[in-house]
């Protein structure tokens, strides 16, 4: 079949090397504009464009994908196929309709849990054990087209949502390669999903990384790992911003009754903090204009001690 690929996050990177590698021919590659980066705001490609560059695919970088030229220059290609991941813009019907069989998206969800734009942070901010990946026949609502096949894997414990990224993105070119298969045999069939079941992850904010210390434990170790890398968890020390990396819940209950938020111990084990329910060990931190550093350097060069509060303002 003719492929034409729509990408431009980490994400799609594996799914578009084991595309290239296929029996099928990449009819073009479709990816964000080049945006300036780093610290001295050079203009850089994104990382699709890297991978079809080295492989000397033609390459599209509308600013609007959806505008008349583009519109026209895809349709040129007559692809049977347009496959889209992370790619970063919403296409029209119009564009949606030019593959002779269909376009295909792979989404990090098991849809139709979690539709939107932070699929792989909210699983984890929830709690949930097990994720996944979806191949779905797009239409023009946004993660609601029917579902051509899923591939599931559990959420372990030590999982941030980078990481949880990564594992998701290395399924992708399994599942993508499964379907592409059932597509150009004929042997698939859609399955409309369930609207009853529907969950929605919408796009961070700054704010989402603010801990609420009446939270119980578990749920405050969550959304560390949900938020990380973007926006990071944090909190305030002394009016000073406080970002935390790394923690684990503990199973302590001391004998008085501490107050939400208050440290509890600060040695080298570790910086324990009471929650609403439940205790927070702090591992990795930082401190607003410090270092990033383990909770064992830190209480060398910080006045932090028993009684004190964490949050506020």
């Amino acid at each position: 079949m003719k492929i034409v690929f729509f990408g431009s996050g980490h994400f799609a990177v594996p799914a578009l090397k084991a595309l290239i590698k296929s029996r099928h021919t990449l009819a073009g590659v479709v990816t964000q504009p080049d945006k300036k980066k780093g610290r001295h705001m050079q203009l850089a490609g994104t990382e699709v464009k890297s991978t079809a560059m080295e492989a000397g695919l033609k390459i599209f970088q509308p600013e609007n994908v959806n505008s008349k030229e583009s519109v026209s220059c895809l349709k040129k290609l007559e692809a049977d196929l347009f496959v889209i991941i992370a790619y970063g813009q919403i296409l029209t019907q119009e564009l949606l309709d030019l593959p002779g069989i269909m376009a295909v998206n792979i989404h990090a969800s098991l849809l139709p849990r979690y539709r939107g734009a932070a699929p792989v942070n909210w699983a984890i901010i929830n709690g949930d054990k097990k994720t996944g990946i979806t191949a779905m026949y797009v239409t023009r609502k946004m993660d609601c087209g029917p579902v051509i096949m899923q591939q599931e894997i559990e959420i372990e414990d030590k999982d941030t949502a980078l990481s949880l990224q990564d594992k998701l993105s290395l399924c992708a070119p399994e599942l993508l390669s499964r379907a592409i298969e059932a597509i150009d045999s004929r042997d698939y069939r859609l399955i409309e999903q369930d609207e009853g079941q529907a969950v929605y992850a919408p796009k961070l904010t700054k704010e989402t990384g603010l801990i609420d210390w009446e939270a119980a434990a578990a749920d405050i170790h969550n959304q560390i790992r949900g938020v990380t890398p973007w926006p990071g968890a944090f909190t305030r020390y002394r009016k000073k911003l406080l970002k935390i990396f790394q923690a684990q819940v503990l199973p302590i209950f001391p004998s008085h009754r501490p107050i939400s938020g208050e440290i509890i111990r600060a040695d080298k084990r570790g910086i324990v903090v009471a929650c609403g329910r439940g205790f927070l060990e702090i591992k990795e931190l930082q401190l607003e204009a410090g270092k990033r550093m383990p909770a064992e350097n830190f209480i060398i060069g910080h006045k932090l001690a028993e009684g004190d509060i964490l949050g506020g303002k």
